[in-house]
């Protein structure tokens, strides 16, 4: 909590959005920015997953370099609810014209979620690989895994260097 004049304001951050204070004259006024400001909380693999925690729940989806270099997805398998995953182990696909890839978890846990219209609407990946196109959540197990993946700059210089599998 900030303080502004004497007044108490907080940023607050929900989904994809992030929600600004600004101080004009006497008010305060929340602007809504559509931009990746959540994308620091983000952990990201070698493998081009993501994970965003809140609480002891993790949302899995893969990173805008992985769905771009796929192209189109048509076809999405994820994981059922129910099951027990560990980190970097096999637990879905995704398919388009150009190539086919596994999904990998990239923490250990239990699936808690799966996005269905993802699997009825793959190319929501696509079009919204960090929002809309999440593929599953997972009740973390081990959340001291996290600490082991990269961070969203860790990741971008891990991407521009080439060297990713």
């Amino acid at each position: 909590m900030r303080s502004l004049r004497g007044l108490h304001y907080s940023s607050v951050a929900r989904i994809s959005r992030c929600f600004v204070a600004r101080w004009q004259g006497n008010v305060i006024r929340y602007i809504s920015i559509s931009i990746n400001c959540l994308s620091g909380s983000r952990r990201f693999t070698d493998k081009h997953e993501w994970i965003s925690v809140n609480e002891n729940i993790g949302t899995v989806g893969i990173s805008h370099h992985a769905q771009k270099s796929l192209g189109e997805i048509d076809f999405a398998q994820l994981p059922d609810v129910g099951a027990v995953l560990e980190k970097e182990v096999t637990c879905g696909a995704l398919e388009s014209v150009k190539a086919a890839s596994e999904i990998f978890c990239p923490v250990s846990g239990k699936v808690i979620d799966k996005n269905a219209s993802v699997e009825q609407t793959p190319r929501l990946i696509n079009s919204s690989c960090y929002d809309k196109g999440w593929l599953f959540k997972v009740e973390l197990t081990k959340p001291d895994e996290l600490n082991r993946l990269m961070t969203e700059s860790e990741y971008e210089t891990f991407i521009k260097s080439g060297v990713y599998k």
